[in-house]
């Protein structure tokens, strides 16, 4: 009897701490109730291996004061590898940054997702990238990190296909390339892949940059192509839009086309980053129930994008235009507003986007000094405040908390 209630008792904690083997092999059968964010995994240094200098970090005339592309600068205090830069704090202490190509870093920004309580992140994949040969590399590296580090700490992850950049015609190479993740992942099979996300009892993929007016080398033709080939395979499509998508204008290439390739898909997630600040973002949440209720009358749920401010000053220059985080106020206007018009899910732009100043990972608020400004984060809040932030969205979307259009007050 005592060894029975001792076992129980084992089994019992380990269900809590998530160590059992059944918890470990939750699956992901729904985007429904959950919060991802997207994961960008495109940060590299001169010595991490993967033969693609600064990537993603370079400005103009390499990475130095005066010549960068971000505008965060991460906390780096917890990874296991960092790498100097020629950049500098105010006391003259050198300056690191991270590797996406370090199998720890990922493991790190997981373990932060479980912590948080943030269910997972869409793996982009840009195509420009992994059409080339050292893209193709060290994204497939970035992915393999992933997949290790999704099972170990029970998060979910997503393949997500941002066409942006990709060359007329290339529909056949993303649909190669997605067979070769299934091949190596075997996605199809959930209880050996339990933590790919599936929805409509199919593996979720995310097309990424359909229907936007901004004269990219692709059409429709080829998002038609790509996404009728995925549903031949089996998977459930998720389409990412343009903004105004539903009254195709403003954004959105005015073809009622559009349309039909988006009732092809099962999730829909429109583009809002850099369109509103907090000052206008109620004309733009007027949006969200007129697109909810399209989609609803079309069969399609609906996945609304949040994001906690935006900054590329360094990326365009200091003309342009900077949206404030406010101390997280703006972040939780969107997620409040959303969840309020009854969306089941949500879409985090970004998870570790430094270029456009969407991240929620830990940054720093002491940042290098010099030619080039970084956007500090409000040092009063912690440098985790927007991991947390968005783990009381997940709370909140989930009803494990009262809903509030109230900024939640973090306990000391």
């Amino acid at each position: 009897m005592k060894n029975y209630i001792l076992i129980l008792t084992v089994l019992l904690f380990s269900f809590k701490t998530g160590s059992t083997t059944a918890q470990n092999h939750r699956t992901f059968d729904s985007y429904k109730g959950l919060v991802m964010a997207g994961y960008q995994g495109w940060f590299n240094t001169p010595t991490d291996g993967s033969n693609r200098d600064w990537k993603h970090y370079s400005g103009k005339q390499g990475f130095k004061p005066g010549s960068c592309n971000i505008d965060l600068w991460p906390d780096v205090s917890e990874y296991t590898t960092t790498y100097p830069t020629e950049f500098s704090f105010a006391d003259g202490s050198p300056a690191k940054v991270f590797s996406s190509a370090d199998e720890s870093t990922v493991f790190t920004h997981f373990r932060w997702m479980k912590e948080y309580g943030i269910d997972g992140v869409f793996m982009q994949r840009f195509v420009s990238e992994v059409s080339k040969p050292q893209g193709l590399l060290h994204f497939n590296k970035v992915f393999n990190s992933a997949m290790l580090a999704a099972e170990k700490y029970n998060r979910s992850i997503c393949v997500m296909y941002d066409l942006s950049g990709m060359k007329a015609g290339k529909a056949q190479a993303v649909l190669a390339d997605m067979d070769d993740l299934a091949a190596k992942y075997n996605f199809k099979n959930h209880k050996k892949c339990a933590s790919y996300l599936y929805h409509n009892q199919k593996p979720l993929v995310c097309i990424w940059g359909v229907g936007f007016n901004d004269n990219r080398a692709y059409g429709l033709n080829d998002a038609n192509e790509l996404i009728d080939g995925l549903l031949k395979r089996g998977y459930s499509i998720m389409i990412g839009v343009p903004t105004r998508w539903r009254e195709l204008n403003g954004d959105t290439e005015n073809d009622q086309a559009l349309h039909l390739t988006i009732k092809k898909c099962d999730i829909l997630i429109p583009w809002f980053v850099g369109r509103y600040d907090e000052k206008s973002y109620p004309g733009f949440s007027t949006l969200i129930p007129k697109d909810l209720e399209w989609c609803k009358a079309n069969h399609i749920d609906y996945a609304p994008l949040v994001f906690p401010g935006f900054s590329w000053r360094n990326m365009k220059g200091e003309q342009t235009k900077q949206i404030h985080r406010n101390g997280g106020s703006f972040f939780w206007k969107q997620i409040s507003g959303a969840i309020q018009a009854k969306c089941e899910m949500l879409y985090v732009a970004m998870f570790d986007e430094m270029d456009e100043g969407t991240a929620i990972f830990k940054g720093a608020s002491e940042v290098p000094v010099g030619d080039s400004k970084f956007v500090a984060l409000e040092k009063s809040l912690g440098n985790d405040y927007y991991l947390w932030l968005t783990g009381e969205a997940t709370k909140m979307l989930r009803k494990e908390i009262p809903f509030s259009l109230e900024l939640p007050i973090r306990k000391k």
